[in-house]
């Protein structure tokens, strides 16, 4: 178990205090006193930063509460309308629709948010750190446990430097290391051996999305810019999204299927 998880496994072991609910309500509640005292004695540059980011969030706040309050209005549509005369117990009820006006980008970024794409393996196996990390022993002795080694395939970008091996604490292997996967495209039928950009989520963890570990269910971004896909408005597609189908650590090499 890593060092700074104790929490977590007591919580897991023995459950929450008895007025833990209460004390978070409170917590809560002094919340905004707490934001005005801070912007009451911020002072200089560090105020003009606190005050812009509370005002993003006043505005996005604002936004969300108004598109709430659309989405339940009732909106005229004369598309529908019928033809002809309409009894008077129905005028009320001539064409409405109710408004969808949820934009496309607070969807979006709900989607990222829950982490659900259309993907070929919906659910995988969940693999513990017991899994994915070795311990290694430091020091004199052999006494501290601290280090961990990943035995698992990762992806590192191109201008990656590692920390001094003294303090680093997650050593990912060279001989782990992969920067290209054979790619299928669902709809070309065809395989096509691509660069990969980057891990955008490991469904086991977010330590593994950060540490860029590559297992099986893993959703990675590669460069389809050999394949000459383009946008509809005639861009070319730079990277997109796709699924690690296969085990890398056991095969050597990372299959994946395009997400399109």
């Amino acid at each position: 178990m890593p060092q700074n998880e104790h929490i977590e496994q007591f919580r897991k072991r023995h459950g929450h205090q008895l007025d833990f609910q209460e004390r978070q309500r409170k917590k809560l509640s002094r919340e905004p006193h707490r934001r005005a005292i801070e912007a009451r004695k911020t002072r200089g540059l560090k105020a003009k930063l606190l005050n812009k980011k509370r005002h993003s969030e006043k505005i996005q706040m604002k936004k969300t509460i108004k598109a709430h309050e659309e989405k339940q209005t009732r909106k005229k549509n004369d598309k529908i309308t019928p033809d002809g005369a309409i009894p008077a117990y129905l005028l009320d009820r001539e064409g409405q629709s109710r408004a969808k006006i949820l934009s496309n980008m607070v969807k979006q970024k709900r989607k990222e948010k829950a982490g659900k794409w259309d993907v070929p393996i919906p659910k995988v196996r969940a693999q513990g750190q017991n899994e994915v990390f070795r311990e290694i022993a430091t020091g004199k002795r052999k006494k501290k446990c601290w280090k961990r080694m990943v035995t698992k395939v990762t992806f590192v970008g191109e201008g990656f430097t590692r920390k001094p091996p003294k303090y680093e604490r997650f050593i990912r292997p060279m001989a782990l290391r992969f920067k290209k996967a054979h790619v299928t495209h669902p709809e070309l039928k065809a395989t096509f051996h691509l660069p990969i950009l980057g891990v955008k989520k490991n469904p086991g963890s977010s330590l593994y999305t950060s540490l860029g570990v590559i297992t099986k269910g893993t959703v990675i971004e590669v460069n389809v810019s050999e394949l000459g896909l383009v946008t509809q408005g005639g861009k070319v597609v730079w990277g997109k999204y796709a699924q690690v189908t296969n085990n890398p650590e056991n095969d050597g090499c990372i299959n994946a299927v395009l997400l399109v």
